[in-house]
């Protein structure tokens, strides 16, 4: 229900040595070589002066370097996870053999889901109860189709903290939320909500505006950015919806490479961003974008409209053959000069039957001085 705080979402798993997050730490994994550095966009690792590397929040120290022979370096990077739990209006059921069940809002709906790997731990009895089950193609942008049980809204209430929003059924599977970006939501919110200052934060890919109205409603002068004209209209419903139409929001339907360029070269700046590409899309003029060719840049053109006293960068990607040390090398390159703190790994949600995580995109985020 709207009004009603959610349990806070950034979790970071790890041993609870007296008190603080959770975080849970993968396995310490070495950075690719120049080899697979040069396929994310020609960013070749290069040992950096420590006092310019940006130091990683969740370590509180370097990343580990360790001497194998007198002409090769080993950098080690541990993952950060940050977990998403159940609220009102959201919950991951169960998950197992490609597929997961959920419950938005008053539905419970069943979607392909590739890193379901296990076996479901409740009887397909419950899973064959779904409102809706989603079948095509099992690719993250892929066209399909929904089965409904019977006749459902087109559009379903839900809320997050005091911001409410519409669920919606679409030809590409998603509802008009992604969930495990609670965790962002709560950090972004701190950061906001603890400033000095208004802070402007500008929302790229920004769908349907959950992330936008949560910074606005905490304090932020929004700048929000989606090259589907569909989407916006969304977004502007949900602000209706959520009692903001006089928040301070630019809506914006354009090309997000094309913006960030233009407000580059126009000197503008930002206090945070929240930046959460596709893997492939297209603007509004029929721009292409593929995110292995146009993240570097664009990600080295939003370093350059950040403020001097900057607050955040959060970078998330879905549906990648990549991992979180690729995100990680690429952040740091990129804001090695702007000295403040990256941390990167995994969003993952926690599901409600057997406590299982399953993990749902890569993230790494830059975080400056609080202004």
């Amino acid at each position: 229900m709207a009004g009603q705080k959610p349990p806070r979402q950034d979790r970071q798993r790890r041993p609870n040595k007296g008190g603080g997050h959770m975080q849970k730490r993968k396995p310490q994994a070495k950075a690719a070589s120049s080899g697979a550095a040069a396929e994310r966009g020609g960013h070749k690792p290069v040992q950096k002066p420590a006092q310019k590397s940006p130091q990683r929040a969740t370590q509180g120290a370097a990343p580990k370097v360790s001497r194998e022979t007198a002409s090769a370096t080993a950098r080690q990077v541990s993952a950060t996870i940050l977990e998403t739990r159940p609220w009102d209006d959201y919950a991951l059921v169960d998950m197992g053999a490609g597929q997961k069940l959920e419950r938005y809002g008053p539905y419970r709906i069943v979607r392909p889901e590739p890193q379901a790997m296990g076996q479901p731990l409740l009887p397909q009895a419950d899973w064959d109860k779904a409102d809706a089950i989603f079948s095509g193609n099992t690719d993250e942008e892929g066209p399909g189709r929904w089965r409904y049980q019977t006749p459902l809204g087109e559009t379903w209430p839900m809320a997050y903290r005091d911001i409410r929003f519409h669920g919606r059924f679409t030809s590409f599977r998603h509802v008009g939320v992604f969930p495990e970006q609670a965790a962002h939501w709560d950090w972004m919110i701190d950061r906001v909500s603890q400033s000095s200052r208004p802070l402007k934060v500008l929302n790229l890919f920004s769908y349907t505006g959950v992330a936008s109205l949560l910074a606005a409603a905490a304090g932020a002068q929004v700048t929000h950015v989606d090259a589907s004209k569909k989407a916006i209209g969304w977004a502007r419903e949900n602000q209706e919806l959520s009692r903001l139409t006089e928040a301070p929001i630019r809506w914006i339907c354009d090309d997000a490479v094309k913006f960030v360029a233009r407000e580059k070269r126009r000197g503008n700046t930002y206090d945070g961003i929240l930046l959460d590409p596709p893997k492939y899309g297209r603007g509004p003029k029929g721009e292409v974008w593929q995110l292995f060719d146009g993240l570097p840049d664009l990600l080295a053109d939003c370093r350059d409209i950040l403020s001097p006293n900057a607050s955040f960068l959060i970078l998330t990607a879905y549906s990648i053959r990549a991992s979180f040390v690729a995100l990680d090398m690429l952040m740091q390159d990129v804001m090695a000069n702007r000295g403040g703190q990256v941390e990167s790994g995994e969003l993952v949600l926690k599901a409600e039957t057997g406590g299982r995580y399953l993990s749902t995109s890569l993230f790494s985020r830059w975080q400056g001085g609080q202004g």
